[in-house]
Parts: structure tokens; sequence; C-alpha cells
């Protein structure tokens, strides 16, 4: 049976009745009216509101910045009254050449002052007399002026006539002076009313040039610090603020004079540059490892101030950017720009981009090893192509290129290179190994050429290198193609260039990312004599990628800005002029992209007879020596010997590694191909050859029938 539940409400008495379980009696009263507010609560709310608004914090910050404008300028006025009344000033600048450990500055300093003195004291001893002097002189000045006066007034009565004219001139000069004392009773009055104020509006001035208020209370601009110039206050205040006690005591005891430490500002590129030398008791390092703290101290971000330690003792240098201006692009590429422009391997340098000075930066690649690594896509590919892409314009040289990314960021060199292999698998790997490998061999056979030949430029470039340094695959005999041990053939083939290939122009260049001891062995980055590195991501991987030396002596890739200061890369090396006592330079490189860069291949191979660019090294046992030098010559009218047989050497490495111009001669007789002088130098003719080739197989078919 349903139960009733019956609801009451305070405002009727009529029940309302529906069907549920069990019976329940409740009662709901009417909501109660709504309490007002107190007043002291609203009077709160508006007072927080009111405090919290950005017009009132605005208007706040106005007025104790006016006002303490105001005072601190009375404390520099005054401050400067009492350097120029005494020698203060003097003593400060003794204290700040004993801090700085310059005896022959501290006693210069301490001459001046006692020169100072002694001028203070005949001035002194001279205002004891003057009284007496300046009543002397006054009543004898007032003799003389009456006597003038009253000559005058005797000829200016002997011309008119007049006795009376004899006091004129006395009278008018007693007029023309009680005038004057009019004059100054009127104005004194109100220059004694508005004296006070003119008073503190010239203080005012003064507090606001020097911006003489808590930071928080200056305005906006001026608060945020971007753009602020350096100068020598705030080169000081910063290294005083770093949080070196031994630093902040001994700039507190050299007083204003701080500024001694430092050498002269001047304008470095799209920044300044100064010397800081440290007080004794503080080290280079300890400034060094504050970097990130200096540069806020300075208004600027950390990338826009670099540290590097210059020859002089106790000394550091800081290049400091104007706020910004590092994350403005450099400019195109005097390759893109200069379509006229060639390449000398020897004598020349490649435009690489720009130092921080804004000067030019250019590398000197003459029998250099090269290494280049940094994160993955800072740019450290483009940055390696630019070069090879200046190389280009020297026809001499001859690349052997693996591209072990295969993403087509080389694909412009096929038909300039004699190898060019792409491609990230460990077949690729394999390849590459053995492309390396054949330039080993051809740096054996120049080796053993006559003392007194000279060799053109083989450049042995090996792009993402970690890929065949990581490599797991193993040939025939189990040795294996990566890894850094003595059997490992990728890593010895390396060793063996890096050891011999100078000497006869066989150079390995390498791109590597993200450089460990495990994808980048030890022996091998440092058998590379320029080394450049793009962003990393700690200390340890800069020390592996610049050396140690660099890294002391300031260069710090890992503090380059991953994504932001793509491009930018720090360089180690004596092919790049670097400032004297630094051991590195950080360059902005030109970004050439890949149009760009086919254009200027397009130029290059403009240069050369012709080009038959490899895909793949041939390891058949089998071979017909005819029909590889048909093959390298390719669509050439005629190509020098030397290059027939470094290209047959990069073809087969095991079967023309060991070749001479004595065994290529041999085979082209027999054929009746046989090489000739062109412009002083031996060729193999095209023509010759593909004849020889037909001719046998005709003889060879007529033979079969």
């Amino acid at each position: 049976m349903s139960e009733n539940v019956v609801h009451l409400h305070k405002h009727t008495d009529t029940p309302t009745t529906v069907d549920t379980a069990p019976t329940v009696l409740t009662v709901v009263p009417d909501a109660p009216p709504a309490r007002p507010v107190p007043l002291w609560v609203r009077s709160g709310h508006a007072v927080k509101t009111a405090v919290t608004h950005e017009r009132t914090r605005t208007a706040g910050r106005a007025v104790v910045r006016h006002g303490l404008y105001t005072f601190n300028g009375g404390r520099i006025a005054a401050r400067r009254a009492w350097d120029g009344r005494t020698g203060s000033r003097y003593e400060r600048m003794i204290r700040a050449a004993e801090a700085a450990g310059n005896l022959e500055a501290a006693e210069e300093w301490e001459e001046r002052l006692q020169r100072f003195r002694a001028a203070r004291h005949h001035r002194r001893m001279d205002l004891l007399h003057s009284p007496v002097d300046a009543a002397k002189g006054v009543a004898v000045g007032a003799g003389m002026s009456v006597g003038v006066l009253v000559a005058l007034g005797v000829v200016l009565a002997i011309s008119t006539g007049e006795v009376g004219d004899v006091v004129t001139p006395l009278s008018a000069t007693i007029d023309f002076i009680a005038l004057l004392i009019r004059i100054v009773q009127i104005v004194w009055g109100p220059a004694v009313t508005i004296g006070p104020f003119l008073t503190l509006l010239a203080l005012w001035s003064v507090g606001r040039k020097q911006h003489a208020a808590p930071r928080w209370a200056l305005p906006a601009n001026v608060r945020s610090g971007e753009g602020e110039p350096i100068t020598p206050s705030i080169v000081v205040k910063a290294l005083r603020d770093l949080g070196v006690p031994a630093l902040a005591r001994a700039i507190k005891e050299m007083g204003d004079a701080g500024a001694s430490m430092l050498g002269p500002i001047t304008i470095a590129g799209c920044g300044v540059e100064v010397d800081v030398t440290l007080p004794s008791g503080v080290s280079t390092n300890e400034v060094q490892s504050k970097r990130r703290k200096l540069a806020e101290n300075l208004t600027r971000h950390e990338h826009e101030v670099f540290i590097t330690i210059p020859q002089a003792a106790r000394t550091v240098r800081l290049w400091i950017a104007d706020s910004g201006a590092l994350d403005e692009p450099i400019g195109p590429s005097p390759l893109v720009t200069d379509e006229t422009m060639t390449a000398d391997y020897k004598k020349g340098k490649a435009p690489w981009g720009q130092d921080l000075r804004g000067d030019a930066a250019a590398l000197s690649l003459y029998q250099r090893h090269l290494l280049i690594t940094g994160l993955s896509n800072q740019g450290k590919t483009v940055a390696l192509r630019s070069l090879a892409l200046w190389l280009a314009l020297d026809r001499s040289v001859e690349f052997l290129i693996g591209d072990l990314k295969g993403v087509g960021d080389w694909a412009m060199f096929d038909g300039l290179a004699t190898t060019l292999i792409q491609g990230p698998t460990d077949e690729h790997v394999i390849q590459v190994t053995e492309m390396v490998e054949g330039a080993v061999d051809e740096m054996n056979r120049r080796i053993q050429a006559p003392p007194g030949t000279t060799f053109p430029a083989l450049i042995v470039l090996v792009d993402e290198a970690q890929m065949a340094f990581m490599c797991p695959a193993k040939d025939e005999d189990k040795r294996p193609y990566g890894g850094s041990k003595a059997n490992s053939r990728y890593f010895m083939a390396v060793r063996k260039i890096h050891n011999q290939g100078r000497a006869v122009n066989v150079l390995m260049w390498q791109g590597t990312q993200d450089p460990t001891n495990e994808n980048l062995p030890k022996l091998v980055r440092e058998g590379a004599h320029t080394r450049a590195s793009l962003a990393l991501g700690t200390e340890s991987q800069a020390r592996m990628a610049l050396g140690d030396k660099a890294v002391d002596g300031g260069a710090a890739p890992n503090l380059l800005r991953p994504g932001l200061d793509r491009g930018t890369l720090v360089v180690a090396s004596d092919g790049i002029t670097i400032p004297a006592g630094q051991s590195s330079i950080t360059v902005r490189t030109h970004y050439i992209d890949d149009d760009a860069a086919t254009a200027i291949t397009d130029r290059a191979k403009a240069l050369r007879d012709g080009v038959t660019t490899l895909h793949a090294i041939e390891r058949k046992e089998e071979h017909d020596p005819l029909a590889d030098i048909a093959a390298v010559i390719g669509d050439a009218t005629r190509v020098r010997t030397k290059d027939v047989l470094a290209r047959l050497a990069t073809r087969n490495p095991g079967a023309y590694g060991g070749w001479s111009f004595i065994d290529l001669k041999r085979v082209l007789d027999d054929a009746g191909a046989e090489p000739y002088k062109s412009d002083g130098v031996m060729v193999v003719s095209r023509d010759r050859v593909a004849r020889a080739l037909a001719n046998r197989d005709t003889e060879g078919s007529a033979s079969a029938e």
C-alpha cells in the first residue's frame, strides 16, 4: 500500500500529497533574505581593487620615481661638488690601481693628488690677503673712476660753455647705478620665490639622466633594458653582481673607479667587445662559469654574450651583442651572388659566413681533414655542403661522396662526383666503406709515386658518418664494418687517410650527429685538422667535438640554442682567422638551399669535360680492364691518365687499387689505344678506346664464326 509524504511550507496551510514510501514529514523553510554586505567589506574590496589596478601602480611608480630623481640628483650633485673640492677622486683612483695591481698608475695618481693639494693650499693662502687687496683695489678703482668722470665733465663744460656740465657724467653714472639697484629690487622677490623650484628642477634633471631610482620604479622601456647601450659602468655593475665574493670586494674597494679593470669598449660587428683584467684572487673560469648571470646583468640573453680567454693573464674578453642582432639573417653566400666566382684549392679560402664581429669568415681547405658535428637538424649538411660547393669550382678537385642519410641532400653532385652513394641501410654503409678503402689504395699509389710528384685533391666525404661507425654488419671474414676496433674496416680506412692522406692531397671530410665515443671514436675526431660544431647538448659533447683546448679557451657549442641558432657553429682550426689569444671562433654560416646548390654545381660541371658518377662499388672478381677504362672516361673527349687511374681504383679497388701508369699503358698499348700528350700531360682518348673495343668485339665475332 502506498503511503504519503506531506511537505509543509511555512507560507501555506495546504498540504501537497504525492504517492511514495514511507511517510516522512519534512519542513522546507523559505530561503532567508540576502544579508547586506557590510560597508567595511565593500570599502576594503574597493581599496584592494584600486591598489591593484594598473593605472594606480603606474601612478605610484611615477610618484616614487620622480621623487627619487630629485633626492638622488641632490646626492649626485653633492658628490660631484665634494669631488671637485677635495682629493677623494684621486684617492679612489689610487685604491683602484692598487687593487688592480697597477703600481705605476697608483704612483701617477698619487703625484696628481699632491699637485692638487699644493694648488689648493696656495688658493687658501691667497684668501688670507684677498680682503685687504680687494679693499685697496676698490678704493683705487673708485678714485680713478671719479677722476676720469670729472675730467670728462671738464672737457664737456669747455665744449658747451656751461659750468654745470662738469658734473654731468658723474650724475649720469649715479643715475645708472640707481636704475640697476631698482631692477634688482624688482627681480629679487620673484627670484627668491622661483629659485628653490629651479634648483629642484636642476636636481631632478640630474637624477633623471642617471636613472637614479629603483629599477621597479623606472619606465617600462628603461626597466626592460632592451637595447640598452653597453657602458663601462654597466659592465662593472654586472661583474660586481656576478656572485664572486673576491671580485665584488675588489670592485667595492675601487669605488666608482671600477672601470679601471676595463679596456676600451670597441664596436665589433653587431655588438661590442671589451677586455676585463680581473683583480688578484679572481680566476677566469669563475667568470666563464657564470655566463648566464653575466648576460642577464648586462640585460642580454645568454646566447648574446660570449666569453673568451685572450693571451693576457687574468683577463677575459667579453663580446656583447646588440639586443636581438643574432636573430637576424646574415645575407646570401657570395657563391650565390657572384656567378663568376671560381675556387683555388691550394691558395683560396671558402666563403663560409660571418663571425660575430660581422667580418667575412673564410676557411682554407688545403691539406686539412674536416669534421663537422652537431645535433640533428641544426644545419650540419648545409654547412658541409657549402664548403664542397666552393671547392667544386676548382676543376682539378675530385669528390667521392657517401650520403648515409639518403634524402637527396647531395643529389646535385651527380655528374660532378666520381662516386655518389646515397642511402641509410647497412648495404649503403658497406658501399661507402669500400669507397673509403678505394681512396686508401689511391693514397698508397700516390705515396709510392716518384718524389716531387704533385696530385690533385681527392675529397672523401661521408655525411652522417655515425651510421658507418655504428653499422653491425660483418664481411665474409667476420670483420665488422662499423665499430672502433683494430679490425673495423671503416674505422681503419679513415685512420689510414688521417695518418698519411694529407701529404698526397687525399682528404677525409665527415659530418656526424650527436658525438659520443660510440658513434665518433676519439682517434677519428682527433685526426681532423678542422673541427667545427653546431649546437650540442652537453659540455662533454663539446669537448668531443672540438677538443679540451678549445673548450677551456671559451668555445661553448653546448650553449648555442638548438633550432634558434641553426647554422651557427664554433670552429677550431688554423685554416680560419681566429683573434689573437683565442682557440676558436664562432661563425654564422651562409644558407644555400637546394636550388642554389644545384645552380652552383651546374657551373662546376661546365668547368669539367664530363664526369661519369658511379652509384655503387663493383666487387666482381672478373673484370674487363678496357671496358672499365671506357666506363670511367664516360662522355669526356679525353681524360688525364692519373684521373683514369683514380677512377678505376674507386670503381674496383680490388682489381685496380694497385695499378700504376705502367699497368694502364700496357693495357692501352695492347688494345691499340695508346695514351698521348695533350697540353703537356698524358691523356687517354675516348675515341681510341671505343675504337679498340669495337675492333676487339668484331675480331671476337669473326673468330667465333
